[in-house]
This record gives structure tokens, C-alpha cells and sequence, in this order.
């Protein structure tokens, strides 16, 4: 009996004052030093609340405000929750005296300012929740006194506006979240202050692009979600600089690639998310640079080709997730290396099972497909069987491909002047459907996707929309698939345009190799023009006229002149020396002067 009293006294010294009296409307937990007082339609703080309180509830109540003094009676408060109620305003020093107060929660009220100083003394304060408010801007210096918070939520306000200097003073911060709310952009400067933050997310926020160095000075920062930003379709090769991130999550924006230069700062990156984003094929080492990573998520993209090498560089991968979407298959040659790949993720996929799928199935009973095995869409013979199912007999009686056969060889030999349009047709048959590529007589690969003057259309026919010179020479076709290659040649020979006067453009630059229809037509109705015959005479009779014009004129000027001095000028005498004979002078040599008359009619 005695045994069972001291017990008794023992809990209430534990319990202290909360075991004398509990408000009426409340609810007490004296073990746990807690009151609470929620859903109990509360206007205002009720009294009767024991100052050992360490935890309060009152949320869901219709508290209007929270004035300093309201709280001060309880100084040993660790944990306070004011979510959902109707506060609109905080006065400064609201929480003045809770120097124990650890947890602060605010959310889902009418709070449209924070002001500064509303939680000063709250030195040690280790998580605010301030979310699904109606706060529009951030000032400066409204986080100043919570050196020591780890977390913050800011998300689902109205912001518009975050103040340069807003997070000044959050030197331990870990945790922020920014979601649903008006921001169309990140200020690089305002997070600059958060110098210890670890991890970043950003929800559901109005920004189309990623801006150079908006996260440079959040060296310590490791992870970085950006999720549900319909406007992102562009991240800057700089965005992530200066960053250390361990993992990445970029998922439901309006990135249509994989924005592999971005990464290029990544070296320490061991999870990537892209999922749900509209990226419909992973180019050629879109991921190079990323030669830590062992989780990479692409989830419903649309996604419809992993090209070769697509996954080149990710030397470790050991998680690749591409279910639902719209692979017909995912060859081994995509990969830098299968050997590391433990979970593989291909469900919900049109697959076609053949042989670009064998390596999968020659691990199948190693290769962890997380529970969702895979299931054969094509051919009808083995649709719907999962991949699983197949016994190893089996494998290459169905897992099989039929190596490429390019159709119709005659040999195309074509010669071409300068300006035409050129074909060369190479249709293939095979199993699968062989992939066509031309290499030029430069050693240029011309695929489906090249554009310009030279391309590629979808049947494989090679298509030079107007030829130059500098096209002459063999073009190879190569139909490739997982079974193997074919090959065929075609030559082209592209003629210059003849000179047709050699005096009148000098040299062959007057035919620019790149003239198209439109100038080869001008420039034939020039050279009709002139060697017209119409044009020569015009011109004979032009030069004519002129000429007989000219000597009228002289005769006239000369006719006035000679009558204007008189008949007697007419004549004219004039005197002649005859040049002697060379050597010495003697009475008969040849010289002397002449004279003689000349008279102008």
C-alpha cells in the first residue's frame, strides 16, 4: 500500500501544476505538459492555462489577433499552433518572452504582412510555417531574429514580391518551400543571405525561365525541387553554377529536351527527375556530365526514343525509371554500360518484343523491375506476356531481328547543273524497321533530322534541293538495325553553268554557286537582251546620229568664223623648209624654203 502511494506522489510531482487545473474548454495531457484547445470556437487566449505549458494547440478557432502579452505568461511554451484561424495582423514583439519556443505555426490564416520585429526574441525557433496566408510581399528583415530556424514555408500566399533583403539573417536555415503564390521570378540576391540552406522547393509558381546563377551563392544547398511550373521552357547553361546539388528534381514543366548543358556544373549529382515534362527523345549523351548519378526518373514525358548513346557517360546508373510512356523498345546501345543497372522501370510502354530487348531478357532474373514487369505489345504472336514469362529455350525463337536489305540496287549515277534539284531513293526491308543514314562525299552524316539544303525525307530517299559543284562525288545509304547493316552508292555529278561572253563578265564569279531558280532566270533574260537584234540597231542608229550631229555642229562653228573676218582671210600662204641631206653642205644639196597658196571655200 505504501509502495503504491509513493507512485502516486511521484506522477503528480512529474505532472506539476497542469494535474491542478485545466481550462474548461480544453483538453489537458499532463505527462506531456500539453493543452489543447482546438475546434473550441475561441476568440481570444482562454485563461486558466498552466504556466508549465509546453505544448498548445489552438487552432481552428476564430482568433483575430495576437498582441504581446497574450502568450507572455507561459515562458516555458516550446511548441504554439495557430493554424486556421482568422489572424490578420501581428504586432511587433507579438512573442516577446517565449525564448523556449521551438515550433510556430501559422497556417491557413488572413495574414497579409508580416511586419519586423513580429518575432523578436524568438532566438531559438527552429520552424515557422507561415503558409496558405494571404501575404503579398516579404520586407526586408522580417526573418532578422531567427538565427536559429532550420525550416520555413512560405508557400500558398499571394507574393508578389520578395525583398532583397527578406531573408537577412536566417543564418541557419535548412529548409524553405515557396509554393502557389504570384512570383515570376527567383531573385538570386534574396537567396544569396541563405548561405547554410540544404534544401530549396519551389512549387507551382508562374516563371518561364531559369536565369543565369539565380541559386550562386547556395553553396551548401543539395537538393532542389522545381515542380509544376507550366511556363518553364528554358533553363540557362549558367542556372545551377556554383551549386553542389546531390539531387534534382525538375518535373510538370514545359521543357521539351533534356536541358544537358545545365548540368554541366553537376558533377556531384546522384538523382535526376524529369518526369512529366514533354521530352519526346533523349539525345546522344544528353547526360555526360553527370558521371555520378545512379537514379534517373522519366516519367510520363511522352517520351518515344533513347537514342544511341542517349545514355552515354552515366557510368553508374543503377535506377532508370521510363515508365508510361511511348517506348517501342530501349536498346543496350543507349546505355554507357548496362553491368551497374540493378531497377529498371519500362512498364507502360508499346514494347516490342525482339531482339533489341534480349539483354533485358538475358537478366531477367537478376534485374529488379520494382514489381511491375514489363509486357510484350508487339508482335501478335506474343502480346501481352510479360517478359517474365518466357523460358529461355524461348528466347530466340521470338527475340529474334531480321538484319536490313536495301531494295532495288541498280546503280544511280546522275549528273546535274548547278541549281537543280537532285533525288537518290533508298528504301530498306528489315525487322525491325531499319534507320536510314546518308554519308556525304564529305564524310557528313545526313539524317531525318538534318536540315537545310540537304536532308533526309521519312522513306530514306536523299533529297538536294538545289545542287552545287561542291556536291559532286559518292553518297552512301546505310540501313542499319539491331540485326545488322546494308549499304549502297549513288554518285552525283553537279555541272558549272557555261560562260557565254567572256568580254562581258570577265571571270566565272558572275555565277554565285548559290543562286536559286529565281536568279538563273534573271539572269538568262539578261543575256537574251543583250544580243538582241532589235537593241544592236537601236543602238547603231543612236551612235549614227550622234556622230553626223557632231561634225554639222564643227562645220557651222567654222562657216560663222571665216565670214566674220572678211573674204581676204580666205587665203592663206603658207611656208615650207625642206630638211637638207645629210652630211656636208654643198651648193647641191636639196633645201630651202617653199611657199604656197591655200584657199578655204
Amino acid at each position: 500500500m505504501a509502495g503504491h502511494l509513493g507512485v502516486l506522489l511521484a506522477v503528480l510531482v512529474l505532472a506539476g501544476p497542469l494535474c491542478c487545473g485545466c481550462p474548461p474548454r480544453c483538453d489537458c495531457v499532463p505527462q506531456q505538459r500539453a493543452v489543447s484547445c482546438q475546434r473550441r470556437r475561441l476568440t481570444a487566449v482562454p485563461e486558466g492555462i498552466p504556466t508549465e505549458t509546453r505544448v498548445l494547440d489552438l487552432s481552428r478557432n476564430r482568433l483575430r489577433w495576437v498582441e504581446p502579452g497574450d502568450l507572455a505568461g507561459f515562458p516555458r511554451l516550446e511548441e504554439v499552433d495557430l493554424s486556421e484561424n482568422v489572424i490578420s495582423a501581428l504586432e511587433p514583439n507579438a512573442f516577446a518572452g517565449l525564448q523556449s519556443l521551438r515550433v510556430l505555426r501559422l497556417r491557413a490564416n488572413q495574414l497579409r504582412l508580416v511586419p519586423a520585429g513580429a518575432f523578436a526574441d524568438l532566438t531559438n525557433l527552429t520552424l515557422l510555417d507561415l503558409s496558405e496566408n494571404r501575404i503579398v510581399i516579404l520586407l526586408d528583415y522580417t526573418f532578422q531574429d531567427l538565427r536559429s530556424l532550420r525550416r520555413l514555408d512560405v508557400g500558398d500566399n499571394d507574393l508578389v514580391y520578395v525583398s532583397h533583403k527578406a531573408f537577412a539573417g536566417l543564418l541557419g536555415l535548412e529548409e524553405l518551400a515557396i509554393e502557389r503564390c504570384n512570383l515570376t521570378s527567383i531573385s538570386g540576391q534574396s537567396l544569396s543571405y541563405l548561405r547554410n540552406l540544404v534544401t530549396l522547393r519551389l512549387r507551382h509558381l508562374n516563371i518561364g525561365a531559369l536565369e543565369d546563377q539565380n541559386f550562386r551563392k547556395l553553396s551548401n544547398l543539395r537538393g532542389l525541387e522545381i515542380d509544376s511550373w507550366p511556363s518553364l521552357d528554358y533553363v540557362s547553361p549558367l542556372s545551377f553554377q556554383g551549386l553542389n546539388l546531390s539531387w534534382l528534381s525538375i518535373t510538370n514543366t514545359n521543357l521539351s529536351s533534356v536541358p544537358s548543358a545545365s548540368f554541366r556544373n553537376l558533377a556531384y549529382l546522384t538523382a535526376l527527375n524529369l518526369s512529366y515534362n514533354p521530352i519526346s527523345v533523349i539525345e546522344p549523351w544528353a547526360f555526360r556530365e553527370l558521371v555520378r548519378l545512379k537514379e534517373l526518373h522519366l516519367v510520363s514525358t511522352g517520351l518515344s526514343a533513347v537514342e544511341p548513346r542517349g545514355l552515354g557517360g552515366l557510368r553508374q546508373l543503377r535506377l532508370l525509371n521510363v515508365s508510361s510512356n511511348e517506348l517501342v523498345t530501349l536498346e543496350e546501345g543507349a546505355f554507357h554500360s548496362v553491368n551497374s543497372l540493378e531497377t529498371l522501370r519500362v512498364d507502360g510502354n508499346p514494347l516490342s518484343c525482339d531482339c533489341r530487348l534480349l539483354w533485358i531478357l538475358q537478366r531477367r532474373r537478376t534485374l529488379n523491375f520494382d514489381g511491375r514487369t514489363p509486357v510484350c505489345a508487339a508482335p501478335p504472336e506474343v502480346r501481352g506476356n510479360t517478359l517474365t514469362a518466357f523460358s529461355d529455350s524461348a528466347l530466340f525463337d521470338y527475340f529474334t531481328c531480321q538484319k536490313p536489305r536495301i531494295r532495288n540496287r541498280r546503280l544511280q549515277q546522275v549528273t546535274a547543273r548547278e541549281g537543280q534539284a537532285v533525288s537518290f531513293a533508298c528504301r530498306a526491308e528489315g525487322e525491325p524497321p531499319p534507320a536510314i543514314v546518308w554519308i556525304s562525299p564529305q564524310r557528313r552524316r545526313i539524317t531525318t533530322k538534318s536540315g537545310g539544303r540537304v536532308a533526309v525525307l521519312p522513306g530514306g530517299t536523299l533529297e538536294i534541293r538545289y545542287a552545287q559543284v561542291t556536291d559532286s562525288g559518292t553518297y552512301i545509304c546505310i540501313a542499319s538495325n539491331a540485326g545488322g547493316n546494308d549499304t549502297y552508292f549513288a554518285t552525283l555529278t553537279v555541272k558549272g553553268h557555261p560562260l557565254v561572253d567572256a568580254t562581258l563578265f570577265g571571270n566565272r564569279s558572275f555565277f554565285a554557286s548559290d543562286l536559286n531558280d529565281t536568279n538563273l532566270n534573271s539572269t538568262r533574260v539578261f543575256l537574251k537582251f543583250t544580243l538582241d537584234l532589235t537593241t544592236i540597231l537601236v543602238s547603231t542608229a543612236m551612235g549614227c546620229i550622234t556622230f553626223l550631229g557632231v561634225v554639222l555642229f564643227c562645220f557651222l562653228l567654222l562657216f560663222v568664223w571665216s565670214r566674220g573676218r572678211g573674204q581676204r582671210k580666205n587665203n592663206f600662204t603658207v611656208e615650207y623648209s625642206f630638211r637638207k641631206a645629210e652630211g656636208p653642205t654643198t651648193s647641191t644639196s636639196q633645201g630651202g624654203t617653199r611657199k604656197f597658196n591655200m584657199k578655204m571655200i
